[in-house]
């Protein structure tokens, strides 16, 4: 069943510096899109969500533009703001960035030579490697997903850091989307072990090419390639829980 927050570590959470409250409910939407507690499509209903947080509609609307703004909600005329929804058409361009993103930040922890920076990304690799011994698909997920947004904050690029936490939403948002629910790989592929050789050897390059094929290999099992040829991988689906019901905040305002 869905959390009131995300994991700790999760990639929708965001430190900031004395946060405003904006700042703090836009954090708790970008968690509850990512937990899926704001499902798919769903509309945003201004009027529970504020009660909830504890908040005033004014603040509310300031921070679901921001989502507006970073593709996690959309604006519909007549109807209001209601969660993305990223169809298979769109992954190749999600993907594609993710690639730019990751590669980038291969890069510069390479460059950087920081162990300790290593040792972290090492630690979330390892995490995935015990995630995927299990059946449950959400765990995998996340642990996935933690493993791609700690190599790239690893690399101490705010921005780059800032702009995986949207992509990583992103990626949750289409797995969601998915006609198939949502469903995950359940093995640590050879392209995974290849990034944690090549970031551990120091080979950019090496690095820069194993993030490509591991990302473009996600794309196409997401849009049915991979079954189209034939290719099969063992993947686990979450079993949505019956009556499972998500309440976000009440947010700190004086943290």
């Amino acid at each position: 069943m869905p959390q009131n927050s995300a994991p700790a570590g999760a990639p929708a959470f965001l430190r900031v510096h004395r946060p405003s409250t904006v700042d703090l409910i836009a954090t708790e939407l970008r968690n509850a899109v990512y937990s899926g507690g704001l499902p798919v499509g769903s509309p945003l209903r201004e009027v529970e969500i504020s009660r909830q947080l504890g908040v005033s509609r004014s603040p509310l609307r300031e921070a679901a533009q921001r989502l507006v703004q970073e593709g996690l909600l959309t604006a519909i005329p007549g109807q209001g703001l209601r969660v993305a929804t990223i169809s298979e058409d769109r992954l190749p361009d999600l993907f594609e960035a993710r690639i730019a993103i990751e590669a980038h930040a291969a890069r510069i922890l390479i460059r950087n030579n920081d162990a300790g920076a290593l040792t972290k990304v090492t630690a979330a690799f390892d995490h995935l490697v015990e995630a995927v011994k299990g059946t449950d698909a959400r765990t995998i997920g996340d642990a996935d997903l933690d493993f791609h947004f700690a190599l790239v904050e690893a690399a101490g690029n705010g921005r780059l850091t800032r702009y995986m936490s949207t992509l990583v939403v992103e990626t949750r948002l289409a797995s969601f989307s998915s006609k198939d629910g949502y469903v995950v790989r359940r093995e640590i592929t050879p392209s995974h072990r290849a990034i944690m050789a090549a970031l551990k050897s120091g080979d950019a390059d090496a690095a820069v090419a194993a993030i490509a094929e591991h990302l473009t290999e996600a794309t196409a099992r997401m849009t049915g390639e991979l079954a189209e040829q034939g290719i099969k991988v063992e993947t686990v689906a979450e079993v949505p829980e019956p009556g499972a019901v998500y309440e976000l905040g009440p947010i700190d305002q004086n943290p």
